[in-house]
């Protein structure tokens, strides 16, 4: 299956972003495919997670491709985020470890994970 594309939202330099209308709902789909970020710059990557399962469940962000990645040999990155309530902030990143040779990003997540994510990019300057 082809992973859910989630789009970034941009943060705002000098301002704010409205957390409760952007993130993304993850569904037995996102779980099941998997989410890619498209034209991924992991250098100016935030991810927010929350967790509103009962149990714990992994945040898992794959290792990239080589090339680009050259430090994709390292691994996943895999969390456990804390039930219920559970709200993790992961990044930014290294493309040396993340990029996929495509210009993506992939996150998984364990079975039984339920929750939001929101994918933030940080402005390069003002």
């Amino acid at each position: 299956m082809a992973r859910t594309a989630v789009a970034y939202r941009n943060l705002v330099a000098n301002s704010s972003l409205n957390g409760a209308t952007g993130p993304t709902t993850v569904d037995s789909t996102l779980v099941t495919n998997g989410v890619v970020v498209n034209a991924a710059v992991p250098e100016l990557t935030v991810i927010r997670v929350t967790h509103t399962d009962a149990t714990a469940h992994d945040f898992i962000l794959r290792a990239g491709d080589y090339p680009p990645a050259w430090a994709a040999g390292q691994g996943d990155l895999t969390v456990e985020v804390a039930a219920t309530s559970g709200v993790r902030y992961f990044g930014p990143f290294e493309s040396g470890r993340f990029l996929q040779s495509d210009g993506t990003m992939h996150i998984d997540f364990e079975t039984g994970f339920a929750g939001s994510i929101d994918i933030l990019k940080v402005p390069r300057g003002t």
